[in-house]
């Protein structure tokens, strides 16, 4: 396979998933008018799951066919930084003051248990083969589902269950966007399958490690959906919705962690990763952290009137994790 061929389906896979990202937002958004969900909720849960698709087939799919954990590990946590790393973009587009003078304090909630399911990855990673194995799954498996549904369920009570239909949702019928979310999630499905095939060639045309590959370029691909959906929110004046598609985003890619660790036969998932995902996890932690201190603090000043400093380190973070498993990774 040619390196032009690599990069050409790419590319496709690529369009395919950001095509197919934005009419998940739209289907999504209609029906939660027709049925009366909050967009919040919406954001959080609905969105934040679908739009993670690609990680999900992709880490099944490099775990199963390609025998890869570095890459399955490497896409799902760095798959998080970026998720974090475009919150600096959604304060960069916007006009007046910053993102998080703007932003409900409800984000707390799920950045707050975004950084102890990363601790729990932190910790597994560390302990490697001694960690605790149960029915050859990690331990931090059953903790990571656990830690997710009882987030959704404390989100949930937290925002308030539904919202009053509105009625914009009637324009097409709730079975044809039923049928168009269904027929989107499918495509996603497919192009993510496809995608660990072709990093895992491009690592070996390039020299890379695949758990830079993984980090860097199938993180970004995966996440295409992700930023589609949140652009597509911006537009449409939702912040909230932006910010919590990317939280809850990060929370649902944690526990793909625990699905791959299930797919992946040879013992605990983390136990065979390399040690240079600690540092991508360590970012997340770091970034989210970050994350919450502008929601808490609500930054007034801009740096070079652009983004808040909060957007600044979500960036300079990045970049040295980036360097880091470029150097470092296996």
């Amino acid at each position: 396979m040619t390196m032009a061929w690599v990069i050409a389906q790419f590319a496709l896979c690529a369009a395919l998933i950001a095509v197919a990202g934005y009419v998940l937002s739209v289907s999504a958004d209609r029906l939660a008018d027709t049925y009366g969900w909050g967009r919040g909720w919406v954001g959080l849960a609905l969105l934040a799951t679908v739009t993670s698709l690609p990680e999900l087939a992709c880490g099944i799919s490099a775990v199963v066919w390609v025998d890869a954990p570095n890459l399955a590990v490497g896409n799902v946590l760095g798959a998080c930084v970026f998720n974090l790393l475009f919150l600096a973009v959604v304060d960069l587009l916007q006009r007046y003051e910053p993102m998080y003078r703007q932003a409900s304090a409800s984000h707390l909630l799920a950045a707050a248990f975004g950084v102890v399911m990363l601790g729990f990855v932190v910790i597994s990673l560390m302990l490697g083969a001694r960690a605790p194995v149960a029915f050859n799954l990690g331990l931090y498996s059953p903790v990571l589902l656990a830690l997710y549904l009882l987030g959704l369920r404390c989100v949930f009570a937290h925002e308030g269950a539904r919202s009053t239909p509105t009625g914009r949702g009637t324009r097409t019928s709730p079975t044809r966007d039923l049928r168009r979310f269904g027929a989107a999630a499918l495509v996603v499905l497919a192009a993510g399958s496809w995608l660990p095939n072709l990093a895992d060639e491009l690592a070996t045309q390039l020299g890379w490690s695949r758990s830079f590959v993984g980090t860097l370029f199938m993180a970004v691909v995966t996440t295409l959906p992700e930023v589609a959906v949140t652009l597509s929110a911006l537009r449409l004046g939702a912040l909230d919705m932006a910010i919590g598609n990317l939280l809850g985003s990060n929370l649902f890619n944690l526990i793909i962690l625990a699905v791959d660790d299930l797919f992946y036969l040879r013992g605990p998932l983390l136990a065979d990763a390399s040690p240079v995902h600690v540092g991508t996890s360590g970012a997340a932690v770091m970034m989210t952290g970050l994350v919450i201190v502008g929601l808490v603090m609500r930054p007034r000043g801009r740096v070079l009137r652009s983004v808040s400093w909060i957007s600044v380190g979500l960036l300079a973070a990045y970049g040295l994790n980036a360097t880091f498993v470029f150097l470092h990774g296996a």
